[in-house]
């Protein structure tokens, strides 16, 4: 099930899961997960992208271990807000996963998410192989809190 607005997706939301944000790249998925709160996001890993079938297995298996309750996808609009073919594959990559999966699927304005990481990174005085290493599930971690803190906002108005 995919939702579009954040809201319809907090609702669909099983209680007390975690939930995990993707920076969907060309060569690699960036992974982060919440806390069953979801008030904090932990980057966890990075995987190395193959066939959509290959992906998608190594996606849910981390949603079965880890019970996740939702996914937040970054979706990389142009710097103006309007959509282009990288919107585009995300939208088909989720589309895909979920004929995959029941977890409800969203997005999140991924901009400046991959800057974002690289500035925390470069402020922890990390190497640049070890930058390399960690920017991509770093990044999700920005999308994922970015989400995060509007779900926190959200709740607050209820």
């Amino acid at each position: 099930m995919i939702l579009d607005e954040i809201g319809a997706f907090l609702a669909a939301l099983p209680p007390r899961r975690a939930i995990a944000g993707l920076d969907l790249g060309d060569k690699t998925i960036g992974v982060a997960v919440s806390d069953g709160t979801l008030s904090v996001a932990t980057p966890l890993l990075t995987v190395r992208r193959s066939k959509f079938g290959v992906d998608a297995e190594a996606l849910l298996k981390i949603v079965a271990e880890r019970a996740l309750g939702g996914l937040i996808l970054g979706l990389p609009r142009n710097m103006d807000g309007s959509e282009g073919p990288r919107c585009q594959s995300t939208r088909a990559f989720a589309r895909n996963l979920s004929r995959l999966t029941e977890v409800p699927i969203t997005f999140w304005d991924e901009r400046l998410s991959t800057v974002a990481a690289e500035r925390a990174l470069l402020e922890a005085d990390t190497s640049r192989r070890r930058r390399a290493e960690v920017i991509d599930h770093v990044a999700a971690g920005v999308i994922l809190q970015g989400a995060l803190d509007r779900i926190r906002h959200l709740r607050a108005e209820r």
